[in-house]
């Protein structure tokens, strides 16, 4: 059953040529764009979205918006093409939200808009998250034409079902006890409230006040671009401004062609997995890629990766291809449409990132990060001077606990996500404790914030020894954040799991270690690990939620001697691990035994099988 089909592939088009766009066809086409004000409107587009953003964090409910900065900001026209979108927040939202406008014109047609409307979706039929992500968008009209639309998707605390904290999970069978599903659902109509719709909404979910208000933050983001674009519009035109995002959409993809056509032509490939999907334990989910470089012009096809499953850890997305080509071509530059012009996407349906509705998607980010390390693993031989070896490749450690606060009587819950190693470089270590590459600038809970709010007890935050990957430049290391509540509750343990195909190590490098979770209750004297979904515990249990550190890049014996000592002297490593990975010998005080070094190094590399790549 899949419901109004969308175009998840782009065909094959002449360079920089650009797809129609109705609401464009009367622009003059004379218009003359003089550097300065290119420049000016270049710049004023991000920054409206960059606004938005700043808007929603401040006046926000939910930690995971204002805290975590689960969300992002845009502006996107109404045949769906990317204008702007804020810098930072979830990058793995740079690809689902041309899908949801292009789906709400078929609903509404370009004349089912007016000014004041709020439309509130999350359907999984169109853009396949988990219900969590809610988008809220609002049309822009100027002069009383339909210009684009300000949107706002932003993670939700709660959309009822079994959805608490970051997402109901894999074991979740459908989409219905997922939670509530809206679809494509005016929550305004022209400036007045649908008073039965959000009845319905308030009445289904268990923080009302903290979704609620989180979605009269997200409105009052969309108005402010509205105001913002008056301002834009009034002082420079319509044709002008019009103008300008072609020409910005233009430049930019070509860009993004000039350093694709630097690299060699050809198929490159790589694979990966997750252990499993979280129903069928030990059978691993394979992922496969393939990027054809021809010219300019790249085309990632993720046919091979596994077909949908039963369990929870679908997608309907292009975010694995667009995350992994944006940070290859672009990372430093604003995102518009232009910024995957020269891309192609090859998903077929049923396709675990292309499933089909009601596939069930309530953990449809978990893959999405080893998907992206695996397309630029494939571009290792292409690029051997930027590629880094492995990271940690899951969306790191989510820490969530829920119950009933004993001194307010009323539902709570923690929420964190603890960042991971990410591999060694070209030309230096690994990140330690940082989140994956499809959560953009998003940050971990503050201690403060989270004692000050739940009845926990945060005992540590720390970096793993050891959990980095050995190599001429080693990885960085996971965290161990060690939990303990104060009241009886339920803890979700849902991370998915990389035992098997660890953060790689590329030209030599050792894989880092995988994370997981621990948990120990009040009468038992070891952590033991688990996982699993709504864990009924005690009053006074523990937990470990733990995270990976990536892989190392080169041979461990080209490290520097005094970088191993020093990362021994700062517990980054242990002894054992100085000696065993790098063949370096550190004296009890802590110094480097240059002469033994040098000697185990020399008969290690006699005696060693030549390193893989």
């Amino acid at each position: 059953m899949s419901r109004r089909p969308i175009r998840k592939t782009k065909p094959k088009r002449s360079k920089l040529a650009q797809p129609a766009s109705p609401h464009r066809k009367a622009i003059k086409r004379r218009v003359t764009l003089d550097p300065v004000t290119l420049e000016v409107i270049r710049n004023a587009l991000p920054a409206i979205a960059n606004e938005m953003a700043a808007d929603l964090q401040r006046t926000s409910y939910n930690m995971m918006i204002y805290e975590v900065r689960d969300f992002c900001t845009a502006l996107v026209d109404p045949s769906g093409q990317l204008i702007s979108q804020n810098v930072g927040g979830v990058s793995h939202f740079v690809a689902d939200l041309g899908v949801i406008i292009a789906d709400g014109m078929k609903r509404y047609g370009e004349k089912g808009y007016e000014p004041g409307d709020v439309i509130i979706t999350n359907h999984q039929a169109v853009a396949g998250q988990h219900l969590n992500n809610i988008v809220i968008y609002m049309p822009y009209f100027y002069s009383g034409e339909l210009l684009m639309f300000a949107m706002v998707r932003a993670h939700w605390i709660d959309v009822g079902g079994t959805s608490t904290g970051f997402g109901a999970g894999p074991q979740v069978a459908d989409p219905w006890l997922e939670g509530l599903q809206l679809d494509q659902l005016k929550i305004y109509r022209k400036g007045a409230i649908d008073e039965t719709l959000y009845r319905v909404i308030k009445d289904n979910i268990r923080f009302p006040e903290s979704s609620l208000g989180d979605m009269k933050s997200q409105m009052a983001a969309c108005r402010l671009a509205a105001r913002r674009m008056d301002e834009l519009f009034d002082k420079y035109g319509r044709d002008t401004i019009l103008a300008a995002i072609e020409r910005i959409f233009n430049e930019t993809e070509r860009k993004c062609r000039n350093v694709v056509a630097e690299l060699p032509d050809g198929v490159y490939e790589a694979s990966a997995s997750i252990d499993d999907d979280g129903l069928r334990k030990g059978e691993p989910v394979p992922i496969k890629v393939k990027v054809t470089i021809e010219g300019s012009s790249m085309t990632i096809d993720l046919s091979g990766c596994s077909p949908e499953r039963k369990a929870g850890i679908n997608s309907r997305t292009l975010a694995g291809a667009r995350v992994a080509y944006k940070a290859l071509t672009g990372p430093l530059d604003p995102v518009n449409e232009g910024s995957f012009r020269a891309l192609d996407v090859v998903i077929p349906e049923g396709n675990i990132m292309m499933a089909r509705f009601p596939a069930p998607m309530a953990g449809w980010s978990a893959i999405v990060p080893t998907v992206v390390d695996c397309i630029v693993a494939a571009l290792a031989k292409a690029m051997p001077d930027r590629v880094p070896a492995g990271h940690h490749g899951l969306l790191g450690g989510a820490v969530v606990f829920f119950g009933l606060h004993p001194k307010t009587g009323r539902r709570f819950v923690v929420q964190s996500l603890e960042g991971g190693g990410w591999g060694g470089r070209p030309t230096e270590d690994g990140e330690s404790g940082t989140v994956s590459v499809c959560q953009g600038d998003v940050r971990n809970g503050s201690i403060e914030g989270i004692e000050l709010k739940c009845p926990v007890l945060v005992e540590s935050r720390a970096l793993r020894p050891d959990s980095c990957g050995a190599g001429k430049h080693r990885g960085g290391l996971g965290i161990d954040m060690r939990v303990r509540n104060l009241v009886e509750g339920h803890w979700n343990f849902e991370q998915t799991r990389r035992a098997q195909c660890p953060p790689w190590g590329l030209w030599g490098g050792t894989a880092g270690e995988p994370g997981g979770y621990l948990l120990r209750l009040p009468q038992e004297t070891e952590f033991r690990p688990l996982a699993g979904a709504r864990l009924p515990v005690p009053v006074g249990a523990a937990a470990i939620v733990r995270t990976g550190g990536g892989g190392g890049w080169g041979d461990p014996y080209e490290r520097d001697p005094m970088l191993v000592v020093s990362d021994l002297r700062e517990e980054f490593i242990s002894r054992e691990s100085a000696r065993e990975f790098y063949g370096v010998v550190v004296r009890d005080d802590f110094t480097l035994d240059a002469a033994a070094t040098e000697a185990l190094r020399k008969q290690r590399r006699i005696s060693r099988p030549a390193q893989a790549t």
